[in-house]
């Protein structure tokens, strides 16, 4: 009986998600549907009960309803707890059970595909958000000299940092702040800047020579905050679409009991940055 998932977000229709677990599936001889439902917004419980109901087994979640699947899983992962929200669903007997692996999919795309290890640099992320949210405790996993989270609202910044400080050394700092301070070696931007074609206020000087940057937004090619580092003298840019990748390999293994390759998947989702 063939089996069938979904990602659930609004809008939903721009997903790569139904073309990434479709290439999964015919890679390792899954049996499996996997579609796209837009919600309503208000309306994510609903929606997630009408398909459980349906037959469905598991689901992604996208924006903006990674705070309303937290709340409707019986059961939470130890990351799902750690991130306050929860992007991959597994419907298990009478059980919903919720997990977020956009934290783990970022440090695979960053040290295994990027080639680049986290372990003693200093990193700064850009924003407080729910990415923040997620990427934060598996940074610190990592083992980094230093994670600061910057953001425009210092106050959400230094909740963050406080919530996750006992994973590792995290700091608080607000934009201004960061103009006169160390450079970091890995400058992540986590806001919803790149979707509007905007830059964060992240002053160039915050990029060491050589840096990574890593635009957790993907498929617009060189972004406002990629171009700011090209300028800046970054060595190496990427967006999220390895990452995008690399969390739905989790979410399949964890519903299929079988992790997919990914490195095909994402050289044909890929857009160049130059």
């Amino acid at each position: 009986m063939t089996d069938a998932y979904a990602v659930f977000g609004h809008p939903v229709g721009h997903s790569k998600s139904p073309q990434i677990h479709a290439a999964f599936a015919r890679a390792t001889e899954q049996d499996i549907t996997y579609g796209a439902i837009e919600a309503p917004l208000g309306g994510f419980a609903e929606a997630l009960r009408a398909f459980r109901a349906g037959g469905g087994r598991g689901a992604n979640v996208t924006a903006p309803f990674k705070l309303d699947a937290y709340a409707c899983a019986d059961a939470l992962s130890e990351r799902a707890r750690a991130a306050g929200a929860v992007n991959a669903l597994k419907f298990e007997d009478d059980r919903i059970l919720g997990e977020n692996f956009d934290g783990v999919g970022l440090v695979r795309d960053i040290e295994s595909n990027l080639k680049s290890p986290i372990a003693g640099r200093r990193v700064l992320l850009c924003g407080a958000g729910g990415a923040a949210r997620g990427a934060a405790p598996a940074i610190l996993a990592r083992g980094p000299a230093q994670l600061t989270i910057a953001n425009r609202d210092l106050g959400k910044a230094q909740k963050l940092a406080e919530t996750f400080a006992r994973f590792g050394p995290i700091e608080a700092m607000g934009y201004p702040e960061l103009a006169t301070q160390r450079r970091y070696d890995l400058v992540l931007n986590s806001t919803s800047a790149s979707w509007s074609g905007e830059t964060p206020p992240a002053p160039s000087a915050c990029f060491a020579p050589g840096a990574l940057a890593y635009d957790l937004v993907y498929g617009k090619g060189l972004t406002p905050f990629l171009a700011l580092a090209r300028e800046a003298g970054s060595g190496q840019l990427a967006d999220g679409v390895g990452m995008l990748v690399e969390q739905a390999a989790e979410a399949f293994a964890w519903w299929r009991g079988v992790r997919p390759s990914t490195e095909a998947v994402i050289a044909a989702l890929t857009i160049p940055l130059f």
